[in-house]
């Protein structure tokens, strides 16, 4: 299955690292991508920083990264609102780094009456913007979410209430339910087919979550390839509907599998 393969999209929380810890082998996976030949992207839901956050990030982790290396569940939310919300209001219960990437890509936002609420995993979150978002769903605004992941994965078997969460809250206080942009969607996979000329056939999603990560490889056609580093293990693949193509213990060995096909 691996052989076909010439591009692999890369999470990161859960599969290349935990918190500021990277995951043992993490590292020398990255080489190997790039010594057989392939190519990565770093393909993220979590919306809590901005694609370009990743770059110095993964850098301080020991990564190699450039812009062109990442692609985020942000960066695929501001694309949705431009196309179907172009010049809308948008009320963001987000962080300032997903503000500021929604601004420089020419959406609004505002607290003046917006049309549309957008929620990310936001780990600045205060009741105010939980209350402002209630009342403009329950006035009728669109709601858009970037990920539907209920928990980000911490060291030490620790978690992190996410995006789904939040909007889980959001949901039972307005009774509306998103639109999520991210994994599962598939447009981000067939985005970047389109941008790198590869095709999905060729491409591996590689992840921890079954899904999101996992889902959006088996919606859009590419290979899914599960790591049991992160949220999910192999009790949960048995009782889940959506069954990865390959698993492994963590992306030490898919690294070791890379070099020998």
């Amino acid at each position: 299955m691996l052989s076909d393969i010439k591009l692999l999209l890369l999470d990161m929380d859960g599969t290349l690292y935990l918190g500021d810890e990277v995951i043992p082998g993490a590292h020398d996976f990255v080489r190997a991508i790039a010594e057989t030949g392939r190519r990565y992207i770093y393909l993220t839901n979590n919306s809590s920083r901005a694609g370009a956050d990743y770059v110095p990030r993964l850098r301080k982790l020991g990564f190699p990264c450039e812009e062109r290396d990442v692609f985020s569940s942000g960066m695929a939310t501001a694309m949705y609102l431009n196309e179907r919300h172009p010049g809308e209001g948008v009320f963001l219960v987000g962080t300032a780094a997903f503000a500021r990437e929604l601004t420089e890509a020419g959406v609004r936002l505002t607290e003046e009456n917006p049309t549309v609420v957008v929620a990310g995993f936001d780990t600045e979150l205060n009741y105010r913007k939980l209350e402002l978002a209630v009342r403009y769903l329950r006035r009728g605004a669109a709601f858009v979410a970037a990920n539907p992941d209920w928990v980000c994965p911490m060291p030490g078997g620790e978690v992190l209430p996410d995006c789904g969460s939040i909007c889980a809250l959001l949901t039972a206080a307005s009774g509306r339910e998103p639109t999520y942009i991210g994994k599962p969607n598939r447009n981000m996979v067939d985005i970047i087919s389109k941008m790198t000329g590869v095709p999905n056939s060729s491409i591996a999603c590689v992840g921890d979550r079954l899904y999101t990560d996992i889902a959006v490889a088996k919606n859009a056609g590419a290979l899914a390839i599960c790591v049991l580093s992160g949220e999910s293990s192999e009790d949960d693949i048995a009782a889940s509907d959506v069954k990865p193509d390959l698993v492994f213990p963590s992306v030490l060995e898919l690294g070791e599998a890379l070099r020998l096909t």
